[in-house]
């Protein structure tokens, strides 16, 4: 892919990573005392098993296999990858925390990463001893690291306690200094893993475009680790999917997230509601409502045209008549992202131990093009406004909104989100100046 600097900040070269699972296990005494016989005069294990698609080796576990990557001065590249893909072992081999067991790893630059709450600082001193014991990581001078503390502690948001030890400190104070030293220090790779999770909302942001300015702006690397897509689409302009120690794909954001998420969804005209496991704010037994199935009622199936509604048959079943019962449908985009809501526009009557069907659509018009799924919620309401929980299903089903074959945009999600609306929502009209007449002003 197209790269806006040539220099090298990282390049990683058929990069391992082994460990060790115990020292027994092979199935058999003779095979254990094969191994063991083996370990003592460093030969190879008789026992270990070659198996390119399996990540484990005898007695060994492979938690990166293999890993070529080249990352240039200036990008800002997300990793991305199920838990125990090895996204956070690579971030520990660029970081120096661990080694390689094989390959190479040539760095162009310092790095300041930021892996789990409260890595690189010392319990024991308080958060300004730390800012100075980093920065002396890094190679800066004490005059430069006093340089910078100011910032440091006005972007951490937490001056009044830092000359208390920060051991005292909470987890989200932890990850507020922990980033303000990563971001704020002379250093031309920034690495972080996904503890921004635990930070607040506000601060969440506020790291987000400090780290979009250290790539845009000052021509840093950032590598960014996270199972928030939203965060990948917003900060990074390349994406790396890991999968069981190994890369299976580099480069935009949105395939990358679509590798992901699996490729395209198969979808099913048909679901068994009864069969998928109610979250664990739905009562287990007694319910008034069961949801027993979706039948979608479109010709083209889950699959419709922007604009054209999604019509489905929704079998129900009544236990007890619940009074003013009404249906919700919670719209996510297929990374999670959620959409809207839609309400059914009208209660359904209820007849006790009897079947229910409904005939519902989902208006698809300001759907941008995509793959959304719904989770589906029947609620009953009183004469005061409070809402009682019948039952729910999440990802009920799913649906693939195509564009229209008259539109030539190509639409974004990254920029522009997911939901699309007609230019006729924004109007304008222009105010006159003050040497312009009213009969002048012309709606735009």
């Amino acid at each position: 892919m197209d790269n806006k600097n040539n220099e090298i900040a990282v390049k990683v070269s058929n990069v391992k990573k082994m460990y060790r699972l115990g020292q027994i296990g092979g199935g058999t005494l003779q095979a254990d005392l094969q191994s063991w016989w083996a370990r003592l005069r460093h030969k190879e294990d008789p026992n270990t098993k070659i198996d390119d698609n399996s990540r484990l080796y005898g007695q060994t576990f492979m938690a990166l296999n293999g890993i070529d990557l080249t990352i240039y001065k200036g990008e800002a590249v997300g990793i991305i990858g199920r838990n125990g893909a090895g996204k956070s072992t690579l971030l520990k081999l660029l970081s120096r925390v661990t080694a390689p067991t094989d390959g190479e790893i040539d760095i162009y630059g310092r790095i300041a990463s930021m892996l789990e709450v409260g890595t690189g600082f010392n319990r024991e001193m308080t958060g300004r001893e730390n800012v100075y014991m980093n920065g002396a990581i890094l190679g800066m001078t004490r005059s430069e690291i006093s340089a910078k503390m100011d910032k440091i502690i006005e972007f951490s948001e937490i001056g009044e306690f830092i000359d208390t030890p920060v051991k005292r400190y909470s987890s989200g104070m932890y990850v507020k200094l922990a980033f303000s030293v990563a971001a704020h220090l002379d250093a031309e790779i920034m690495i972080m893993d996904e503890v921004l999770a635990v930070g607040d909302v506000v601060f969440q942001k506020k790291c987000l475009d400090k780290m979009r300015e250290a790539a845009n702006r000052d021509g840093r690397t950032v590598l960014y680790v996270s199972h928030n897509m939203n965060t990948i689409r917003s900060l990074c302009e390349r994406c790396i999917v890991l999968d069981k120690g190994k890369i299976v794909f580099d480069g935009e954001v949105d395939k990358a997230i679509e590798t992901y998420l699996g490729g395209r969804e198969e979808f099913s005209p048909f679901c068994d509601l009864t069969k998928i496991e109610r979250p664990k704010t739905v009562a287990l037994k007694n319910r008034d409502v069961d949801f027993l199935s979706i039948q979608v009622l479109n010709r083209t199936e889950n699959r419709v045209e922007q604009g054209e509604p999604f019509r489905f048959l929704i079998r129900m079943f009544v236990h007890k008549k619940p009074e003013n019962a009404m249906l919700r449908f919670i719209i996510y985009y297929r990374d999670g992202t959620v959409a809207g809501a839609s309400f059914s526009d009208k209660t359904f009557v209820c007849i006790p131990d009897n079947e229910l069907e409904i005939t519902a659509e989902l208006p698809t018009k300001n759907l941008a093009p995509g793959v959304y799924r719904v989770d589906m919620v029947a609620f009953s309401s009183d004469a005061f406004g409070n809402r009682r929980l019948l039952d729910r299903v999440d990802s009920a089903f799913s649906f693939d909104v195509v564009k229209k074959e008259d539109d030539t945009l190509l639409w974004n999600h990254a920029k522009w989100g997911n939901a699309q609306f007609d230019d006729t929502v924004i109007t304008m009209a222009q105010v006159p100046s003050a040497s312009e007449s009213a009969e002048d002003v012309q709606t735009l």
